[in-house]
């Protein structure tokens, strides 16, 4: 074995010195590129500017209300409870009464069969899982508060108390149609 590694060193001198021979000038030119690409590539950075003096501002509003005192939030509080007592006003008698049967079942699940006359006033027929009721004018219908306000051969019309997107209370008609071809 040390016979065969004496007799390889030498070709692996030779190889060396071959292959460094070769690659020297494109070395030293490249070399010499990278340098003037160094020298010449400069970058260009603009300095930063100034920080401009922060100077305060004067509060001059000294007649009005400061934004964040507690005769600020007591306005806005009266304001609210102004609104609130309007709309109090609207849902509180229905709060109070005493629940009808049909107040129990959704508005879209009743549906109007049909209608008569008892005693001289305007009677409508109207179906809850497959059940038949009798409802007047005055009558509670749906569970938003409903009262029928008119009831016609073929319609009963409601007047129902809901909450719009603020949270507030509002009133908004909905009527029943008259179904027809049922059994």
């Amino acid at each position: 074995m040390i016979c065969i590694r004496r007799a390889l060193n030498p070709f692996v001198i030779v190889g060396l010195v071959l292959f460094s021979g070769c690659s020297s000038p494109d070395q030293e030119e490249l070399q010499q590129w990278m340098t003037e690409q160094r020298n010449t590539a400069r970058p260009k950075i603009s300095p930063l500017p100034a920080p401009s003096k922060f100077t305060p501002q004067i509060y001059d509003q000294e007649g009005s209300i400061e934004p964040f005192s507690n005769q600020k939030l007591v306005q806005a509080l009266k304001r609210d409870s102004n609104q609130s007592t309007a709309n109090a006003a609207l849902i509180a008698p229905e709060l109070t009464r005493r629940k009808e049967p049909l107040e129990a079942t959704p508005l879209d699940a009743v549906a109007m069969v049909g209608s008569l006359t008892k005693a001289g006033r305007p009677v409508a027929l109207v179906r809850v899982d497959n059940l038949i009721y009798q409802v007047r004018v005055g009558n509670y219908l749906g569970q938003n508060y409903g009262r029928i306000t008119a009831v016609t051969e073929a319609s009963v019309a409601l007047r129902e108390i809901v909450q719009d997107a603020a949270g507030e209370w509002i009133e908004r008609p909905a009527t029943l149609q008259l179904l027809e071809g049922t059994k």
